[in-house]
């Protein structure tokens, strides 16, 4: 599952303290398995991030992952990938606490979406 080589990257990526590359790779190791979701219930994938999201919280508005925290986590963990790729917002630095907290919910959010493939 590419979710998993993402979550693997993001873990070996924190180590060498690249902390936005580190979340980047969280963001899409739970990017990777929203959209495996979505194919798997669908048969369709979205084209854009924007279109993942919004196909994740369609499909997943009566059975929402377990906590608030994976349910809005592609929404918020983007603003990672934006900051990593795009330099968004240059006042806005992440921290090895930020890059640890996406990992950790990256994680719960990949092995969520893993579990309710099975």
């Amino acid at each position: 599952m590419t979710a998993r080589s993402d979550l693997s990257d993001a873990r070996q990526i924190i180590h060498i303290k690249l902390y936005k590359i580190a979340a980047r790779s969280a963001y899409y190791a739970a990017f990777h398995a929203a959209e495996a979701l979505i194919v798997e219930k669908t048969g369709k994938s979205a084209k854009i991030h924007r279109g993942v999201r919004i196909q994740f919280a369609r499909l997943t508005k009566d059975k929402p992952p377990p906590t608030r925290n994976l349910a809005n986590f592609l929404v918020l963990a983007h603003q990672f990938k934006e900051v990593s790729d795009y330099n968004t917002d240059q006042t806005k630095t992440v921290t090895a606490e930020d890059a640890e907290s996406e990992i950790a919910t990256a994680s719960d959010f990949v092995e969520w979406a893993e579990a309710t493939l099975a």
